[in-house]
């Protein structure tokens, strides 16, 4: 069908995530393809077509868009959803398949420069049938369909159903944040027509996208069954859903009454398991576990203390006896510190390899994702290592794990505070992995805290010591014996044959004897006992070494009663649960990032999410580094001195991960003047594709930030090959003697008011505008539907019409209004701007020369793809 509209997308894309886009309106007349398949609980007869509304359970809308844009072929973007739709139809029109409700499959026209199908569907009866919706998108070129968008937790279980389902509700934030800038028909059907639905679309390779690598030799299969199946497991589930979940009262503003949803979590587990919950849900248990867990462990803690057991924070101990009270050493205090000291260190290097890699090199990413991973992974935990070994050889302690998981909850608990107030003020719901994060740390350190019942009282260690002092040692009880681990004399200090080992056969090595054998003497006794005969001396000592053999190294030698199994528990506990939520996300992160840097995105913010993600994922893993031997470390050295070489001095760019530069050319149609220019990131890249062009030599290339919504890029322009989008009538003539047919326009203005009514239209074009040097605040175009849901104008006024038709060299007839200034009377104040018309094919060698030189002389690292919505634009000046 064909239908036209004029409206400004102010307040649908504005609510969206994508914040207020004044300035532009539009008229577009659309060509959709709309297929009804009646549903067997749908109304019979045609009561949608008169008044849009089935009165029942409403049906279900599914969407793809047709159009791709004039530089790619439109494979994935968005030709494998329009696939998926043609299957869904064939499917659901087989005998036997009828759905219970009713099907809108819409293939809609116009989505690229502005999602103009799916506004222009809004008029047609069909639009108000539906309740809930899915659309089908590419915003990659490749890879698996995605869920990155959802209106709510109830609609999205439907899309559980697919056996592979894939996506994660960050995705969705990033949208609802401004913080993804790339826009769908959802925006139309979500906030438009007030539709419940999902977003399923690909994300990668961004470097293919919009480019002549989105064809089908570049993508799979097994991309089109991902969608596919996704979509069709979708649609069983709406179509045969027959409770009142999106039926609701008038909404009123034109929108159908699809009631209201709860907001959602959703997120799956390496594409193979999908879970769904309500973001109240998850904000229910972050409060839980902000409360339950402190108190939980210092619950704990009490006991620990009421018992004598709670070791942590016991710098000693005081023994009383006849002879007066002696101190002795716990040196519970030792290691306090060392984690926080060690993290922060460790995470220092990462956040110093990404500004030098944003320095040096800071395109490598673009190619090489995984090398930048692996540099940020093996430094975090190579430099961590080392410390955490270090620090353990100067100050042995006990406690190396308690207190790192302790200092892992307190920051992991103020992190959730973080993520609890996002959760119910903003209503976002990305933190959900740090909630199952934390919750596996509050774990592990309970685990940590019950390790401590097994440690003697601290009294009875303390009257063991002592006791044991008394008879060892030789000289008077002294207040010295306080170090917590009483050593026998120094080995220069024993007799020859006793520091030799070869005095007493019981000495020598057997098969019971520890591979971590030392020499050192018995640390304490029997501490059950202290008051024995001496008669069992021998029995004492013998039981005695048995214990100091289980403490670690030079640890405090009252760990030998610690378990030796929990640590394993722990990290089987934090470990899994970190690699799967953490480094997934990471890892999906980055996917859908990591080829942004051509659109213009922050270097640095991508650099800085792989450092935190890399920190993430191995921070858990710190308190046990101190038992690591060197094989590994030094192995992730070696990784590391490979991947920071290889990611400071490779070349970015492939010809399979090619940098996106956008084309266009202008030309001044009133004096024959054309500008050639490509936009993208800036020296050496851009200008070495410049100086590559033969038509570019001897020319003075002006280069200057592009301020066409392309932050952060640079546009570089210079005199070109004159276009041929229009067929010359004088083919000896040069073509720039010819510019002036190519546009034709009249202008005239109501002397009594702001108001001037425009005539135009262009040769061999079906798309032109008209911008204004000073916004107007209104427009009217000949033959246009108005909707009362859309505004014409934005409230800031708008300083661009375009005009879309679906038929060659269409006349255009528009009337435009602007304010009166202050101090100004109706009628005293001009307006000026440029009639332009926009030519955008490029199916034939020949009539863009210069984008045609582009693409054969660019590098092969290189690739071409629209700047706007034509490739050549003519306008000519006006003034009233």
């Amino acid at each position: 069908m064909t239908s036209n509209l004029s409206f400004s997308t102010d307040g649908i894309l504005s609510t969206s995530g994508r914040g207020k886009e004044p300035g532009t309106s539009t008229y577009f007349e659309g060509t959709n393809i709309i297929v009804y398949i009646r549903g067997s609980e749908d109304d019979k007869g045609d009561r949608w077509a008169r008044d849009g509304n089935s009165h029942r359970k409403g049906g279900v809308l599914v969407n793809a868009h047709y159009d791709s844009v004039s530089t790619g072929y439109g494979a994935t973007d968005d030709g494998v959803g329009v696939v998926s739709i043609l299957q869904l139809i064939k499917h659901f029109t087989a005998p036997g398949q009828k759905p219970k409700k009713g099907i809108v499959a819409l293939l809609n026209n116009g989505e690229e420069d502005g999602l103009h199908g799916a506004f222009v569907f809004s008029q047609h009866p069909l639009s108000r049938f539906a309740h809930t919706f899915l659309n089908l998108e590419g915003a990659g070129a490749g890879g698996r369909a995605t869920l990155f968008r959802s209106t709510d937790t109830e609609v999205t279980r439907f899309y559980q159903r697919s056996k592979y389902a894939f996506g994660t509700v960050i995705a969705g934030d990033g949208f609802n944040r401004g913080l993804l800038r790339s826009q769908t028909d959802y925006v139309v059907f979500d906030g438009l027509l007030g539709l419940r639905g999902l977003d399923v679309a690909f994300l990668e390779p961004r470097a293919r996208y919009h480019t002549d690598q989105d064809d089908a030799r570049h993508t799979s299969r097994d991309s089109l069954w991902h969608m596919l199946s996704a979509a069709l497991s979708t649609m069983q589930g709406l179509t045969s859903d027959t409770s009142s979940a999106f039926e609701g009262n008038n909404p009123g503003k034109g929108k159908v009454p699809s009631g209201k949803g709860t907001d959602g979590v959703w997120f799956d587990l390496f594409g193979r398991a999908f879970a769904v919950f309500r973001l109240r849900t998850l904000f229910a248990l972050s409060v839980t576990l902000l409360t339950a867990a402190p108190i939980i462990l210092i619950i704990v803690g009490a006991i620990l203390v009421h018992i004598d057991k709670f070791y942590l924070f016991s710098s000693s101990k005081h023994h009383h006896h006849p002879e007066g009270d002696d101190i002795v050493q716990l040196q519970g205090w030792r290691g306090f510190f060392r984690y926080p000291i060690i993290f922060l260190l460790s995470s220092a290097a990462n956040v110093g390899l990404a500004f030098l890699v944003t320095k040096v090199n800071p395109y490598i990413v673009y190619s090489s994702q995984y090398a930048v991973w692996s540099m940020m992974l093996s430094a975090w935990l190579f430099v961590a290592w080392f410390l955490s070994r270090a620090a353990d050889f100067v100050r042995p302690t006990a406690f190396q794990r308690t207190y790192a998981h302790l200092w892992m909850f307190a920051g992991g608990w103020l992190v959730l505070v973080a993520i609890a107030v996002l959760e119910d003020r903003f209503k976002v719901g990305g933190g959900y992995f740090m909630v199952f994060y934390f919750a596996a740390i509050f774990t592990s350190t309970l685990i940590a805290l019950l390790e401590l019942f097994g440690l003697p009282r601290k009294l009875t260690y303390a009257d063991a010591v002592e006791d044991h002092g008394e008879r060892t040692q030789a000289s008077p009880r002294s207040n010295s014996t306080s170090s917590g681990r009483l050593l026998a004399p120094p080995a220069d200090e024993q007799p020859p044959e006793e520091a030799e080992g070869d005095g007493d056969p019981e000495d020598e090595a057997t098969e019971s004897t520890s591979l971590l054998r030392n020499d050192r003497q018995t640390t304490f006794a029997h501490y059950t006992s202290p008051h024995q005969a001496r008669d069992d001396d021998a029995v004492e000592d013998d039981l005695s070494e048995r214990k100091q053999n289980r403490v670690f190294g030079d640890e405090q030698s009252w760990s030998w009663s610690l378990p030796t199994w929990t640590w394993l528990l722990q990290f089987l506990l934090v470990a899994p649960i970190v690699v799967i939520l953490s480094g997934q996300i990471g890892l999906l992160f980055t996917s859908a990032t990591y080829q942004t840097l051509s659109d213009g995105n922050s270097v640095l913010t991508v650099y800085m999410a792989i450092a935190i993600f890399a920190i993430l994922v191995l921070a858990p893993l710190g308190p046990f580094l101190h038992r690591y031997t060197f094989h590994i470390p030094t192995f992730l050295l070696l990784v590391f001195a490979g991947t920071l070489i290889y990611n400071l001095v490779a070349f970015p760019f492939s010809s399979t991960n090619r940098l996106k530069l956008y084309f266009i050319q202008t030309v001044d149609l009133d004096t024959g003047i054309n500008e050639v220019s490509l936009t993208g990131i800036g020296d050496p890249y851009l200008m070495e594709t410049i100086k590559s062009l033969p038509s570019s030599a001897g020319q003075d290339i002006s280069c200057a930030p592009s301020s066409n919504g392309k932050a952060g890029l640079i546009k570089c322009a210079w005199e070109g090959l004159p276009p041929k989008v229009v067929p010359n009538k004088h083919p000896e003539v040069p073509p720039k003697y010819g510019y002036s047919e190519w546009l034709s326009f009249s202008v005239s203005r109501n002397a009594s008011i702001n108001e001037a009514s425009f005539h135009l239209s262009g040769r061999n074009t079906r798309a032109c505008k008209i911008t204004f040097n000073s916004p107007i605040s209104d427009f009217t175009v000949a033959g246009a539907v108005e909707d009362n849901r859309l505004k014409r104008v934005s409230e800031e006024g708008s300083k661009e019409i375009s005009l879309w038709s679906r038929t060659w060299e269409k006349p255009w007839d528009v009337k435009v209004r602007w304010e009166v200034s202050e101090g100004k009377l109706p009628g005293e104040e001009g307006l000026d701007g440029r009639v332009v018309c926009l030519w955008s094919d490029d199916n034939e060698t020949g009539l863009i020369p210069a984008l045609d030189e582009i693409k054969r002389f660019a590098p092969e690292w290189v690739a071409i793809t629209k700047a706007n919505a034509g490739l050549v634009e003519g306008s000519k000046a006006f003034l009233v």
